[in-house]
């Protein structure tokens, strides 16, 4: 492999065209699907809100057994690459099926077992793109500070994803009630998905290697042991809860401004969701420099209370006639704030699978990455089934919601509530996580460090700070590393 494409622009944006999807997909989903589900076809939201989670239960199927089919894949384009250009096609379908209205005859039970299946269709080409793509970095590149540019570029894709499914819904969506707007928005995105996980497979490459040779009944022990390492523990922690308060974020904007500010119309919603979108990509560029001369969890721990701040902040304003130039300010601060968690979430991930590494004797990236798309999907599922919950705790009328008629000022005095202490409380988490991460430049360095010296590759001897840093980051006994058993087993310890 050619170490001068790592230095390139084009390589660097051919890597990160993907995130489109990846950024997007759950943007659009999240924001409008309980929407469409609620206020397009009438189903209760405590219903519409436990799709998402139920078709979870599909992913702790898939997402592991997708993980070690892409470490086990011997292809000329590349393992992960291959999946990458089987999944394009798919989840381009997947995505657009969930957008068929379909009300099953003004049968409650029969539409809720419709979107369901839809749901695990999309979930499934998700996975079958998202898998392989996060854990194709780490067959890529192997230095660390490249690494993180290469994550900052995707990042800024995954915004401009996020960007374009935050807006363009808007603009389509004219009536929020129209199941039909809601399909053609299906149709728009499925196109742009298809077309920016086709350039990412056209424009990196992967390194050979020999395949992982784990067998797929053995695929969810083996996906499970990854939890071993302590590094892994933690950012798991900083992935679930940091994306969950992004979920509740945008999977209430439109209730909080439709139900709460009674303000929907005259683009007010659009120009909202311009403003956190538009600043959660601006916020990227200025913690992409950050993340390089500092540590990749450094983003989160500057960003972070500012955003809760700011969120607490919004509670003042949480009624109908509040001043919407002030709370457009305090999504602008917010949006920044919350790029520090999807700048650094990815940047991490493509390290881990070293860590891993270290622990298992077994380089699966492929591994790594599914226990990862597997919790973020999780997350995203129960941030979609606690919302509705919650919504139906206070009282959240969907006949009047799809009737155009206002909720009661209660519901909308706990849609207020909901909006902005569910965010602090995952904000709170997601600090917390990051504070105890421990994995930075320096300890990464080590990790890479021993490795090679448990190949062969290096004669020399660790150091007593060496050890430290191994044990602390992975969590086990300097000694009881390197040992295979600790991906076959969970008892292994």
């Amino acid at each position: 492999m050619d170490n001068s494409r790592e230095q390139k622009a084009i390589s660097k944006m051919s890597y990160g065209f993907a995130d489109i999807y990846g950024g997007g997909a759950f943007v659009v989903i999240g924001t409008f699907f309980t929407v469409f589900l609620t206020k397009a076809l009438g189903m209760p939201p405590a219903l519409a809100g436990t799709i998402p989670l139920v078709g979870k239960i599909w992913d702790a199927i898939t997402d592991p057994m997708m993980g070690n089919i892409a470490d086990r894949t011997t292809s000329k384009y590349g393992a992960k690459r291959f999946w990458i250009l089987v999944g394009s096609i798919l989840s381009a379908i997947t995505f657009l099926v969930m957008w068929i209205p379909f009300k099953a005859g003004g049968s409650v039970t029969g539409m809720y077992i419709f979107y369901i299946a839809m749901y695990m269709l999309f979930s499934t080409g998700f996975t079958i793109v998202m898998v392989p793509y996060n854990a194709l970095l780490p067959d890529m590149v192997d230095d660390y500070t490249v690494r993180a540019k290469f994550s900052s570029v995707r990042m800024m894709f995954s915004a401009f994803g996020a960007i374009l499914a935050g807006l363009i819904p808007t603009l389509v969506i004219k009536d929020n009630t129209k199941a039909s707007q809601y399909l053609i928005v299906g149709i728009v995105f499925s196109v742009i998905f298809l077309v920016s996980i086709l350039l990412t497979f056209a424009g990196t490459w992967e390194r050979k290697k020999e395949p992982v040779k784990v067998s797929m009944k053995d695929s969810f022990v083996n996906a499970f042991t990854v939890l071993k390492s302590r590094s892994f523990r933690f950012f798991l922690g900083i992935f679930a809860f940091g994306q969950a308060a992004a979920d509740f974020m945008t999977g209430l904007a439109v209730y909080y401004i439709d139900d709460v500010l009674n303000a929907y119309g005259g683009g007010n919603f659009t120009i909202l969701m311009g403003v956190l979108l538009i600043s959660q990509f601006l916020g990227m560029i200025v913690f992409a420099p950050v993340m390089a001369k500092t540590s990749k969890k450094h983003p989160i721990l500057i960003g972070t209370p500012v955003r809760l701040i700011a969120t607490v902040a919004m509670l003042f304003f949480s009624h109908e006639g509040a001043p919407f130039v002030i709370i457009l300010a305090l999504v602008f601060i917010i949006g920044l704030c919350m790029a520090g968690v999807s700048t650094t979430i990815y940047a991490i991930l493509a390290d881990l699978a070293d860590v891993d590494e270290l622990i298992t004797a077994t380089n699966r990236p492929g591994t790594c990455s599914s226990m990862a798309t597997f919790i973020r999907k999780i997350a995203a599922g129960m941030s979609s089934a606690i919302i509705g919950l919650l919504l139906s705790m206070v009282g959240y009328n969907e006949i009047a919601a799809s009737q155009g008629l206002r909720q009661a000022a209660s519901t909308q005095r706990g849609i207020a509530y909901i909006y902005i202490f569910a965010q602090v409380v995952f904000l709170v988490l997601t600090y917390f996580c990051t504070f105890k991460f421990p994995v930075t430049k320096k300890e990464f360095d080590i990790v890479r460090r021993e490795i090679n010296r448990r190949k062969g590759l290096d004669d020399s001897a660790a150091t007593a700070e060496e050890i430290k840093v191994c044990e602390t980051v992975t969590g086990f006994k300097y000694n009881e590393l390197w040992n295979v058993d600790h991906a076959l087993k969970m008892n292994s310890k």
